[in-house]
């Protein structure tokens, strides 16, 4: 209920308080809009619309612990808010200067709690350049944008820069794609740029398939100016007037920002004809993608934009050279876009002067799985793996071990725990059998089973395969029968040869970079696991308690009281036994859902693996 206090007086003296409410995904989906509609309501009523401004934003990045609201000038940061959190927060901290502690982020009792995010790990050693708007503006208003520097990088190529000048500094800077392999951008666009045709594309990926990646997402979120920015100057640089946007129509928060930023630059002159009054044109659509992995591959994506099936194309030619409908097209993904602006106003030497000597500026992780802080970070290359895992994400939950990383999604590889402290970099994740990929950071603790997960990364690669090519489309299914043979507990020594023998010829062999780098999660979880393989195929059993097929259920007689609570709650029926008799599972029938173990209150019931 909304309480009236008419008679009070905000804190925000002498200037506006503002309020930044994340409108992301994680926190949207987690009833932020309501916080945003009970702290409006508030201001309204008490008649406070001129001393505080409530703000949607994009994603903050401790997505962990959302909703996230933000006071502004204090910068004081609440996790965790819910609507029926709106009240207290309006009373304690609006009407009588006394922050919540309960919901502060941080150390909720230290003595001073201003600019308190300083010491807050997950926020103090990250360096945000890519993300440096999300959580700062209001995506929807580009006056925001214009007011931290927007749409000045554009102003000063298209007044400043010859278009050889732009492709110069975007390769002295050291750029490299964010979205797979890491080509260097200013070489990329070069190639597009010595194509000497009248009519040329700038395109962005913004297809995001990766299980558990959302960096893309949160940059359209929370800033996509930065990428209309970006790809004008793109354009003007390659000799572009026409660029598109792919988007996965499964983000449709995303596609509603980019839509209405879009519109707002050309109701602005910033896109359209003669931009700046420089004759320069360059305008953008957006083409939604239904949700295809293939159409992350560069030439499948621009196959599916002219309207056609999303497939790759053989290479050569390259896009730079023959792309979208047939002329050169240069093709970024969203965080390679949102560093450009930044590099033209603050110079190719100070974006090399971050990261390592081969891999430049920072890199957007998603990071996810087993681990305290699941969100956003932003860290310069050659951070180690260590760094974020613990520094940053705060470690594994419950106390658990460490076992490894998966990084580059289905395409990249695992990282054991012996490598915790390599620096994360191109070329290091490289010759570990990983790969940066898009950015996906998946955490996994000593409860996962190597071998189920390279099962779940091929389901996910032969689901996701267009077919087009042999290697992909029967390789990696044939890879897939091998595999779920082991994790039933019916795989031999051999196999595990056919595995490796199969995964080097799809690599060698496959038409594009998805089916090239399907075996890779195979590969690197043979590489540091074959243990966990060997032990699957010699001994029938899974180290991690994970693999149905060979677990075993099994009641302890010295423990068990009898009180039946175990055969109740069998959903099949697979226990016997009643107070004079022992209890015991019958192993044909039982399921392996574990219900029994969960349930008993005695922890007579335990799993064998």
């Amino acid at each position: 209920m909304i309480r009236v206090n008419p008679d009070a007086e905000p804190t925000a003296t002498g200037g506006k308080m503002h309020i930044m409410v994340c409108g992301g995904t994680g926190c949207t989906s987690s009833n932020s809009m309501k916080i945003i509609d009970g702290l409006e309501s508030l201001i309204k009523i008490n008649k406070l619309e001129n001393d505080i401004k409530v703000v949607k934003t994009g994603c903050f990045g401790l997505c962990a612990e959302g909703p996230i609201v933000m006071f502004y000038p204090e910068h004081i940061m609440y996790t965790l808010v819910q609507p029926e959190d709106v009240n207290e927060i309006f009373d304690s901290h609006i009407m009588k200067g006394e922050p919540v502690r309960r919901l502060l982020a941080g150390d909720k009792e230290a003595e001073k709690i201003e600019n308190a995010l300083e010491n807050v790990d997950f926020f103090s050693r990250q360096m945000r350049v890519a993300l440096r708007n999300c959580g700062a503006i209001n995506p929807e208003n580009i006056d925001e944008y214009i007011a931290r520097d927007g749409y000045s990088a554009l102003e000063k190529v298209l007044t400043e820069m010859e278009p050889e000048d732009v492709i110069d500094t975007i390769k002295d800077s050291g750029l490299r794609g964010r979205g797979g392999g890491g080509f260097p951008t200013g070489v990329k666009w070069s190639f597009a740029a010595d194509q000497q045709v009248a009519q040329k594309y700038v395109c962005c990926n913004a297809d995001e398939g990766d299980p558990g990646a959302f960096m893309d997402r949160s940059v359209l979120e929370g800033d996509p100016h930065s990428v209309i920015e970006a790809m004008a100057i793109a354009g003007y640089a390659i000799g572009a007037n026409q660029g598109y946007v792919y988007v996965r129509a499964e983000y449709p928060i995303a596609v509603e920002r980019l839509t209405i930023a879009i519109k707002q630059a050309q109701e602005y002159g910033l896109l359209g004809k003669d931009i700046f009054g420089t004759g320069f044109d360059f305008d953008l659509d957006v083409r939604l993608g239904a949700g295809a992995f293939v159409c992350g591959e560069e030439t499948a994506l621009m196959t599916s934009v002219e309207g056609r099936r999303g497939e790759p194309q053989p290479r050569p030619p390259f896009p730079a050279v023959k792309g979208l409908f047939g002329k050169p097209t240069i093709l970024n993904n969203v965080e390679t876009y949102a560093n450009i602006p930044m590099i033209i106003l603050r110079g190719a030497e100070w974006f090399s002067s971050i990261g390592t000597e081969k891999s430049k500026g920072t890199k957007v992780f998603a990071v996810g799985g087993k681990i305290n802080n699941t969100g956003l970070v932003e860290i310069p290359m050659g951070t180690t793996l260590r760094e974020i895992i613990y520094d940053i994400g705060g470690g594994i939950p419950n106390g658990k071990e460490f076992k490894a990383a998966q990084t580059g999604g289905p395409s990249g590889g695992c990282i054991p725990a012996s490598e915790l402290d390599t620096p994360i970099d191109y070329d290091s994740l490289i010759a570990l059998g990983s790969m940066m990929g898009s950015g996906g950071l998946i955490v996994m603790d000593e409860d996962t089973c190597m071998v189920d997960l390279a099962k779940f990364f091929l389901e996910f690669t032969v689901d996701e395969s267009c077919g087009k090519c042999p290697p992909c489309r029967i390789g990696t299914k044939r890879m897939l029968e091998i595999v779920t043979r082991i994790t039933e507990g019916k795989g031999q020594v051999e196999d595990l040869e056919k595995l490796e023998v199969l995964a080097r010829n799809i690599k060698a062999s496959a038409l594009c970079g998805l089916g090239q780098t399907a075996p890779n999660p195979v590969l690197s979880t043979m590489r540091y696991f074959k243990d966990e393989y060997m032990a699957h195929v010699v001994d029938k059993k899974c180290p991690a308690g994970v693999c149905k097929s060979m677990v075993q259920y099994v009641i302890f007689d010295s423990i068990c009281k009898r009180c039946s609570i175990c055969k109740k709650n069998c959903p099949v029926g697979a226990i016997s036994g009643d107070k004079d008799t022992p209890f015991v599972i019958d192993q044909d029938k039982c399921i392996k859902c574990g219900v029994c173990m969960e349930k008993c209150p005695f922890k007579s019931i335990m799993k064998n693996a």
